[in-house]
C-alpha cells in the first residue's frame, strides 16, 4: 500500500487549488523619503505582477494603500482587503515583503500566525521567500523579521521628531493646519503668510474682548451675524464637525483665539504629542516644553493688546450665558478665604440680588469660609464711589506726567539709540570677520589651530557685544511701554471721571481685582496703584 505523508498531502493539494490573489501594496510617507525606488508603488506592483505570471496565479483585486504607516492598520485598502477575505472573495495575499503588511510586530504576528491561517488564507511575501503554505526555515524566522520592521519604525519615528523639532527650534512652520488668520507661503512651506480674510476676524475679536465682552456674547455676536467659523474655512478636515454644519461660534474658539501667542508674530509650537509611534492618542505637552521662537512671522496682533486682553481674560471668566451681566462680573474676589465671589440671579420678591463667597457655598456644611453676602447693588455704588476718589486724588497728584518722562529722557533716547547703532555695526563687522578667516581656513591660508584660536576671540566678542545690545534694546522697549501704558491710563481715568455710568470696559481697565472682607471691608487693586 501506498502511503503518502501529511506534509506532502498538503502541498499536493495546495498546488492543485484555485487561489484567488489579493496583491496588496503599502508606502508611506516615510517611506517615499527615506528608502530606494524598489519600494514605490510602481515598482511593488510590477514585482507582484511579474511573480504572479511565473506561477499561473490569478489576481482577484489590487490594493494599494498610498501614504498610509505601517504601525497602524487602520488603512483604507487593507481594510478592504480584509473585508474580501472574510466574504470568502480572497484565499491568498501576496506583498512584497512583510513591511509592506505592517511594520507593528505584534499586529503583523497576528495577521500571520492566526488571522490568516483562520480564514484559510495563504500568505507569501515575496523578497522575505515567505509562504506560509509551505513548511520552510524562513517562515519560522518571520517573526523575527517582523520586530526588526517594527524597530525600523521606530527608528524613523525618532529620526522625523528629531528633525521636526530641529526645525521648530529654528522657528519654522512644521504643523498641518496653520492657526486661524494665516495660511502657509506658497514659496516656502515653513512660513505664515497673513490670511487678510481670517485676519480681520481675529482683529475684530481682540476689539471686542477689549470693549468688556465675555467669550460667550462675541461667540453669539459672531453667530448671528454669520461670520465664517475657522471649521468651514478648514471643511475639508472637518468632515462632521457642529461649527461646519451650523456656522456657530463657542466660547472655547475664543479664548483659543484670544490666547494664541502666534497672532504677535511668535512661533510657538510642540504643544501637542502622540503618546508613542504605534498610538494616534495625542496628549498636550506642559507649557514650559513649547517651543517659541519670537518674531518668525508677519503679526496680525499687537503685542501691547494682546497682553492687554491676558489681562482681562481672568475677569471675563465664568460670565458666559448669563441672563443679567454685572459691571463687576469677574473682579470679586473673597479677602478672607482668596476663592471668587459670584453674584447670584436676582431675586423676584425684591428685585435684589447678592453676593456669595464660591468656596462657601461648595463646603457650606464644612463652613470652610462664611457667605460674604452683600446686596450687589449698594456694593456697587460703594466701590464706584471709591474708585472715584482713588482716580481724582491720583489726578491731583499729578503722577502720570511725572512718570511718563521719569525713566525716558529725550537726551537719553538720543544717547541710546548712538549706542545701539554702534553696537549694531559692531556686531556686523564681527559677523564679517567670521567669514572672512572661514574662506581663509578654506584656502588653507590659515591652519585649523589658527582658526579656531580666532574663531574663539570673535566669538567671544560677539556674545558680549550681543548681550548689551539686547539689554540696552530691552530696556528702551520698557520705557515706551511704560510710557504708553501710562497714557492709556491717563485717558481711562479722564473717561471714567467724565462719565455718569462707566461702562464694563473702562472699570476692567481701571480695576485688576476687588477683595471682599466679612466685616464688609473692601480692598480695590487698581491697575494705577502701582503709579500713584
Amino acid at each position: 500500500m501506498y502511503f503518502i505523508s501529511r506534509k506532502r498531502k498538503k502541498l499536493l493539494e495546495g498546488l492543485n487549488k484555485i487561489y484567488n490573489v489579493g496583491l496588496y501594496i503599502r508606502l508611506s510617507r516615510e517611506d517615499d523619503d527615506k528608502v530606494e525606488m524598489s519600494e514605490s508603488i510602481t515598482n511593488q506592483k510590477s514585482l507582484l505582477l511579474q511573480y504572479v505570471k511565473e506561477n499561473n496565479l490569478r489576481v482577484y483585486d489590487i490594493y494599494i494603500d498610498d501614504g498610509y504607516s505601517g504601525t497602524n492598520f487602520d488603512r483604507p485598502d487593507f481594510n478592504r482587503l480584509l473585508n474580501d477575505i472574510e466574504l470568502g472573495k480572497i484565499n491568498m495575499v501576496i506583498t512584497k515583503d512583510m513591511s509592506r503588511l505592517g511594520r507593528d510586530y505584534i499586529g503583523t504576528g497576528n495577521l500571520i500566525e492566526k488571522y490568516f491561517p483562520e480564514h484559510n488564507v495563504r500568505y507569501i511575501a515575496v523578497t522575505d521567500n515567505i509562504d506560509t503554505f509551505l513548511d520552510s526555515s524562513n517562515n519560522d524566522i518571520a517573526p523575527f523579521k517582523a520586530i526588526m520592521n517594527d524597530m525600523y519604525a521606530k527608528d524613523i519615528s525618532k529620526k522625523i521628531k528629531s528633525s521636526l523639532k530641529a526645525k521648530m527650534k529654528e522657528g519654522k512652520w512644521v504643523g498641518g493646519r496653520t492657526p486661524f488668520g494665516y495660511n502657509q507661503d506658497k514659496d516656502n512651506k515653513n512660513h505664515l503668510v497673513i490670511n487678510t480674510e481670517q485676519a480681520s476676524v481675529v482683529k475684530r475679536i481682540f476689539d471686542m474682548c477689549l470693549e468688556g465682552l465675555s467669550f460667550f456674547k462675541i461667540a453669539r455676536q459672531l453667530t448671528n451675524e454669520g461670520v465664517k467659523t475657522p471649521a468651514q474655512y478648514y471643511s475639508f478636515e472637518w468632515k462632521n464637525n457642529y461649527n461646519l454644519k451650523y456656522g456657530e461660534w463657542h466660547s472655547k474658539t475664543i479664548r483659543d483665539i484670544l490666547t494664541n501667542r502666534m497672532y504677535i508674530g511668535d512661533m510657538v509650537q510642540n504643544r501637542r504629542n502622540k503618546v508613542n509611534y504605534k498610538v494616534k492618542k495625542v496628549i498636550k505637552n506642559n507649557p514650559k516644553d513649547y517651543i517659541i521662537v519670537e518674531n518668525t512671522h508677519e503679526a496680525i496682533i499687537d503685542k501691547d493688546v494682546f497682553y492687554e486682553v491676558q489681562k482681562r481674560i481672568p475677569k471675563n471668566k465664568g460670565r458666559n450665558g448669563k441672563k443679567e451681566n454685572h459691571l463687576l462680573d469677574g473682579l470679586l474676589y473673597c479677602g478672607d478665604c482668596g476663592h471668587r465671589i459670584s453674584i447670584q440671579s436676582r431675586r423676584k420678591k425684591d428685585n435684589r440680588c447678592y453676593t456669595i463667597c464660591n468656596y462657601y457655598r461648595a463646603y457650606m456644611k464644612e463652613r470652610r469660609c462664611t457667605t460674604h453676602s452683600n446686596n450687589y447693588d449698594e456694593l456697587e455704588k460703594v466701590i464706584i464711589n471709591s474708585l472715584t476718589h482713588m482716580c481724582l486724588n491720583y489726578i491731583n497728584k499729578d503722577k502720570i506726567k511725572n512718570n511718563i518722562l521719569n525713566n525716558l529722557t529725550e537726551d537719553n533716547k538720543i544717547n541710546n539709540e548712538k549706542e545701539l547703532d554702534m553696537l549694531t555695526k559692531d556686531i556686523k563687522q564681527i559677523n564679517d570677520n567670521l567669514d572672512i578667516i572661514y574662506i581663509d581656513k578654506l584656502n588653507k591660508k590659515i591652519t585649523e589651530e589658527q582658526f579656531e584660536r580666532v574663531k574663539v576671540k570673535l566669538e567671544n566678542e560677539l556674545n558680549t557685544k550681543q548681550k548689551i545690545y539686547n539689554e540696552l534694546n530691552n530696556n528702551i522697549n520698557d520705557n515706551i511701554n511704560e510710557e504708553s501704558k501710562n497714557k492709556m491710563i491717563d485717558e481711562y481715568i479722564n473717561k471714567f471721571l467724565s462719565m455718569k455710568e462707566p461702562s464694563r470696559e473702562l472699570i476692567i481697565n481701571l480695576i485688576d481685582k476687588i477683595e471682599i472682607f466679612e466685616d464688609k471691608t473692601i480692598n480695590i487693586e487698581a491697575t494705577f496703584n502701582d503709579l500713584a
